[in-house]
């Protein structure tokens, strides 16, 4: 199991993840945070980066705001 920290900034022009520090990251995302859209375009863009199954990917707190807490198993 991982805890990451993400800060997100959707509506962006393209999707692309940062290392800021341990744990921590900023993510763009093009995607609009509407009807769960940014949500899962966040996870699915999570995925890729960590090679890790959509279903092993949890936003565990923050669904609603800018600053995620995210849970990755396995």
């Amino acid at each position: 199991m991982k805890k990451i920290n993400i800060e997100v900034r959707s509506n962006s022009s393209q999707n692309k993840i940062l290392l800021i520090s341990d744990n921590n990251y900023k993510v763009w995302l093009t995607a609009k945070p509407v009807d769960d859209k940014a949500n899962n375009a966040l996870i699915s863009l999570l995925s890729k980066h960590f090679k890790v199954a959509r279903s092993l990917i949890v936003i565990k707190s923050g669904k609603t705001t800018k600053t995620k807490v995210v849970i990755m198993y396995g």
